[in-house]
């Protein structure tokens, strides 16, 4: 096939004057070298698009794909991550992952726990803070955990986020409301275990690819898988597979989640532990990470000995499965 990919490069943000943390989510270069060696490596043509900008131009310059391998994130909105899937569901442009419905629900956070809790599934309870002025509504038992409702790759998490009183939580909350220009969801504090659960495949063919558990270490900043501690990782955080009961409970939630969301050929769920020990929902990302050393599915995958490539390859088998007469065989249980 002629695949296209779509992209957000954090270079060229960060040339325009974006800091670190506003282009988390956004690639680096190895990234798309690694996905477009995995394409190319079992027959396919490729195509670097970039872009949402750069796609609009090459379509309306009349440009055409078999597929889009899309891992673009956008920059600005709840529905950023949707930009790129809508205008190739315009084109009728067949895409690897969710589309701009499941993506827009996933990065709203609210929106998304709300869904998974109308499924029976169990999530923190939670309330939105516009600004400063409504904190007297939060009637959440403390400590409670904040973060910006629509934010990616842990940005804006960190200790600060773990709020033990109003005078934390005010502090904290007003500090995200005003760099990332959006409100904030304050959470029930979960202390304790917490698992990121890798998925592959779409509705009823989605399965596992994974539980792995995450460890801090004595290095690293305290009770919460924060942005500092995500990107200092080899230093901070300690991943391993997890087999036991736990995990296999915050599995079946994850698939559950998965399924009942729409997501579509891979992502993550993120959950975490109540003092009771019982898994919680805290998250979907329908559009994970693919860096090819430090991403938490690549991660996933090399605890298991599985390849990039495997995991590559199976990601554009299930997106074929929604191309008609087009069906290509996965390289096995990614």
């Amino acid at each position: 096939m002629n695949v296209g990919i779509t992209y957000d490069l954090r270079i060229d943000y960060q040339r325009q004057g974006y800091t670190d943390e506003e282009t988390a989510e956004f690639e680096g270069i190895e990234t798309i070298d690694a996905i477009d060696s995995a394409l190319s490596g079992v027959g396919h043509s490729t195509d670097r698009i970039g872009n949402v900008q750069s796609l609009t131009a090459r379509l309306a310059a009349g440009e055409r794909w078999d597929l889009v391998f899309n891992i673009a994130e956008g920059l600005h909105g709840y529905g950023r991550e949707a930009q790129v899937p809508a205008l190739l569901d315009a084109f009728c442009i067949p895409y690897t992952f969710s589309d701009p419905l499941v993506l827009a629900i996933a990065l709203h956070k609210p929106t998304a726990k709300q869904l998974v809790r109308s499924m029976g599934l169990p999530t923190p309870d939670f309330i939105i803070l516009n600004d400063e002025s409504e904190l007297n509504r939060v009637n959440l038992s403390w400590p409670v955990f904040a973060k910006p409702v629509a934010g990616g790759s842990s940005a804006g998490v960190s200790g600060a986020s773990i709020a033990r009183d109003r005078t934390e939580l005010a502090r904290v909350s007003s500090d995200l409301i005003t760099r990332f220009q959006q409100p904030v969801i304050v959470e029930s504090f979960l202390p304790g275990r917490e698992f990121t659960v890798g998925i592959v495949g779409t509705g009823e063919r989605a399965r596992s690819y994974g539980v792995m558990e995450i460890f801090l270490l004595k290095d690293a900043e305290p009770a919460v898988y924060s942005f500092i501690n995500k990107r200092n990782y080899e230093t901070r955080v300690s991943y391993q597979l997890a087999r036991d009961d736990v995990a296999a409970r915050a599995e079946q939630i994850a698939l559950r989640a998965w399924i009942g969301l729409g997501g579509r050929d891979a992502g993550r769920v993120d959950i975490r532990c109540d003092a009771d020990g019982k898994p919680n929902f805290l998250e979907v990302n329908p559009l994970a990470g693919l860096h090819p050393v430090d991403s938490d599915l690549k991660m996933l995958g090399r605890l298991q000995g599985k390849s990039h490539s495997e995991l590559i390859e199976s990601i554009v088998a299930s997106a074929c499965e929604r191309i008609p007469g087009r069906t290509l065989k996965s390289a096995g249980a990614a």
